[in-house]
């Protein structure tokens, strides 16, 4: 029996506990993963996605808290960010819309950016159809975000804000939009998001199962990055 413990113990629990170990603090501190438990980002981001988040994109942060160490960047406008929602603590996935001092509008679903409308183009919902089941009509478009352009998507059936502000954001905070506009509770709802909420920049999708599917892995956005490619 104590042979068996020993081996046990060298063969499977000592390695397990270095691994954890060294692991537990990397992930706490310096690369990380999150869920998307929702639609809100559709359709860059689907129910399902694994996505691979970088705690290091701009500071430093004592392993397992908030607190800043070092500050080398900070959120740029259209950053897909992982942060920490103003109301519960959820940590969320959304879009950095507004920086500190913006000042941010959306009128009939267009976003302005310190009084300036910003420019979309229209999309063919076709090829997103398969992944949105909300509504049978999605309006889907690229939204030219100052030089970040990326997808942002409408639900016309739904009842939802699409006219808001104007709200400046205050020093050390920011705005945080879901791409799915019709579909996100974000900075309209909740406010703005301090700094220190703000966990680090998502950059890839690491691996993605259908929620509405049995689980059933989506192959083709595994490993894929979440930088804008165009249309």
């Amino acid at each position: 029996m104590k042979k068996i413990l020993r081996e046990t113990w060298r063969e499977w629990l000592k390695p397990l506990g270095l691994f954890l170990l060294i692991m537990t603090p990397l992930r706490s501190a310096v690369v990380d993963w999150n869920w998307v438990p929702s639609g809100s980002m559709k359709p860059t981001l689907l129910e399902g996605d694994l996505v691979l988040v970088n705690k290091l994109a701009y500071d430093l942060k004592a392993p397992f808290t908030t607190l800043h160490l070092a500050q080398w960047g900070s959120p740029a406008r259209g950053d897909i960010a992982v942060f920490y929602s103003p109301q519960g603590g959820t940590r969320l996935v959304k879009r950095v819309i507004g920086l500190p001092g913006d000042t941010i509008q959306l009128r009939d679903e267009v976003l302005f950016v310190n009084g300036v409308a910003q420019r979309y183009s229209v999309r063919d919902a076709q090829p997103f159809l398969r992944d949105v089941f909300e509504d049978p009509h999605p309006v889907v478009a690229i939204e030219h975000l100052g030089t970040c352009d990326h997808y942002v998507m409408a639900l016309p059936g739904r009842m939802a804000m699409r006219s808001f502000g104007p709200y400046l954001v205050p020093s050390g905070h920011y705005f945080m939009m879901g791409d799915s506009r019709d579909n996100s509770a974000d900075s309209r709802y909740f406010g703005m998001v301090p700094r220190d909420q703000i966990v680090g920049r998502a950059s890839a999708v690491l691996a993605s199962f259908d929620t509405s599917r049995y689980l059933l892995p989506r192959v083709t956005r595994w490993v894929r990055s979440l930088k804008f490619d165009g249309p």
